[in-house]
């Protein structure tokens, strides 16, 4: 039985290889994110010493943290196969399907469309 997801990915002639590399690639942390885990943790801590640290952080706006998890090849297989996928996993997918969607010059899917 195929999926939504997998009758997509055939349309549209993407590789599932493509999707492991796009996720790997977007998910991965960056310094700037590492140094907001830094903040949390040490406020979290102790209130006087983040005090220096989280005064610098408040001050632009938060970006949203990459999540530092990419699409597995297990979670990719279970999307192929129609199984049960939690949102978050969903969204990963979703990113890296719409970040080679952009590569291929076609515009971005909705998340109803393609699970």
């Amino acid at each position: 039985m195929s999926s939504r997801f997998s009758e997509f990915l055939s349309a549209e002639k993407i590789d599932h290889r493509r999707l492991l590399a796009a996720s790997r690639r977007l998910e991965r942390l960056r310094p700037e994110d590492r140094q907001l885990r830094l903040a949390r943790r040490l406020k979290k801590g102790s209130e006087a010493a983040a005090a220096p640290a989280a005064e610098g952080a408040e001050k632009k706006a938060p970006a949203k943290p990459h999540s530092g998890r990419p699409v597995t090849p297990r979670l990719l297989e279970q999307a192929l196969a129609g199984a049960a996928i939690s949102g978050p996993q969903k969204t990963r997918l979703l990113r890296a399907l719409n970040n080679v969607l952009a590569q291929k010059k076609k515009g971005e899917v909705d998340l109803r469309k393609v699970f």
